[in-house]
């Protein structure tokens, strides 16, 4: 019987160790191949809900660095870039985008923002992102030689239009959006739909799945792939953790996709 319960205090304990200093320091690529005509070629990367705490700048260099990595020909960021709630809690947004400026890629970087930035003072935060080459998109758009990058407003914070945002769009369009709840709203033409904000459910248990999704569609669209008709979404994991400091069977990931013919 002894042993039995220090095996099992071993495992708490050792669970604990990994889920609060292991996992959520690791950071997985998650690569996705996805065939489409207009699109072929193109290599992007996605990431979303970096939550850097105050000591995290080594953390935000890794991210930067591990994206450079990749060598993408476009970089799309999902939000949440500060941490908590009150700026006592994060790293500055100044030098957020001081490290974020170092991302390299063929079009550059652009990005929409999230619940946490707007709780921080997202005009704020937009203004220094784009003061250090970031492109913020608000219901707006931007178009490039073959394809359009589109981004709404954060759904807790903002007040998102899909069609101001997607008004005058050129050729192919992928969609940013910090949460994946704008998804039944997008129109079929639209390629492809980024979020994050769900964080994959952050702890996960193995054959039940997450404890709980910030998402008024509970689990459906809590991470990954989904296609609904001509549409696709993809939803990240993300790459801190927000509440509880912890990640289980959750590993924070890197998006990198490439599209083919």
């Amino acid at each position: 019987m002894k042993v039995f319960c220090y095996t099992i205090i071993l495992i708490l304990i050792l669970t604990g160790i990994w889920s609060l200093i292991v996992e959520p320091n690791l950071i997985m690529i998650k690569k996705i191949y996805l065939q489409n005509n207009e699109l072929a070629g193109l290599k992007l990367v996605f990431a979303s809900d970096f939550h850097i705490k105050p000591y995290e700048t080594y953390r935000l260099k890794r991210i930067v660095k591990t994206i450079n990595s990749l060598n993408p020909d476009i970089i799309l960021l999902g939000g949440d870039y500060v941490n908590g709630h009150k700026k006592g809690f994060t790293l500055s947004a100044d030098e957020i985008a001081f490290e974020l400026k170092n991302l390299k890629s063929k079009y550059g970087t652009v990005a929409v923002m999230g619940n946490h930035d707007g709780w921080q003072g997202k005009y704020e935060i937009i203004k220094t992102f784009q003061k250090n080459g970031i492109t913020v998109l608000e219901n707006t758009n931007k178009n490039f030689d073959k394809f359009t990058i589109a981004g709404v407003e954060d759904m807790q914070t903002g007040s998102p239009d899909i069609k101001k945002a997607l008004y005058g769009t050129g050729s192919a369009v992928i969609l940013l959006s910090h949460t994946p709840d704008i998804f039944p709203q997008v129109p079929q033409y639209v390629k492809l739909t980024l979020s994050g904000h769900t964080h994959g459910g952050q702890v996960v248990f193995p054959f039940i799945g997450p404890l709980t999704v910030p998402s008024k569609y509970g689990k459906k669209y809590a991470y990954g792939l989904k296609k609904e008709e001509e549409k696709i979404l993809f939803t990240s994991k993300g790459l801190g953790t927000s509440i509880l400091p912890i990640r289980f069977y959750c590993i924070p990931e890197i998006v990198l996709i490439e599209f083919t013919k």
